[in-house]
């Protein structure tokens, strides 16, 4: 998957973004036909505290839709875990309703007996 990763108002360590790209990498395992994606690193600085929080959103294009989250954490690596384990349930979700929306429909009053669709009038008990 080709990844697009912008660290907004610093510098981000090739750890860190090899780190997050090995992480996303493994969604192909769930749903392979992810196209490419967008990841934005922030630091959020809270005004009571001089600890930044890092903000990380990640967003996935796959044909018929995108998917989006924003995690934030005291590290990027905890963002990243916590936007993982997101994603992982939002491309099953979005994986089922593809395949659910593939799948014939049965229709009230049709058995089907080896393939060949039985209108239930037919068929004599």
């Amino acid at each position: 998957m080709r990844l697009q990763m912008q660290a907004i108002h610093f510098d981000a360590d090739p750890k860190l973004l090899t780190f997050i790209q090995q992480k996303l990498d493994k969604l192909d395992t769930f749903y392979d036909r992810i196209t490419s994606g967008e990841v934005f690193l922030k630091l959020d600085r809270n005004d009571n505290t001089k600890l930044h929080t890092k903000l990380l959103e990640v967003k996935l294009y796959v044909p018929g839709g995108t998917m989006f989250v924003r995690e934030q954490g005291t590290t990027f690596e905890e963002a990243t875990d916590l936007a993982i384990d997101t994603l992982k349930m939002q491309v099953k979700k979005f994986k089922n309703k593809r395949n659910n929306a593939r799948a014939p429909k049965s229709l009230d009053g049709l058995s089907e007996d080896n393939g060949v669709v039985v209108l239930a009038e037919d068929i004599e008990e």
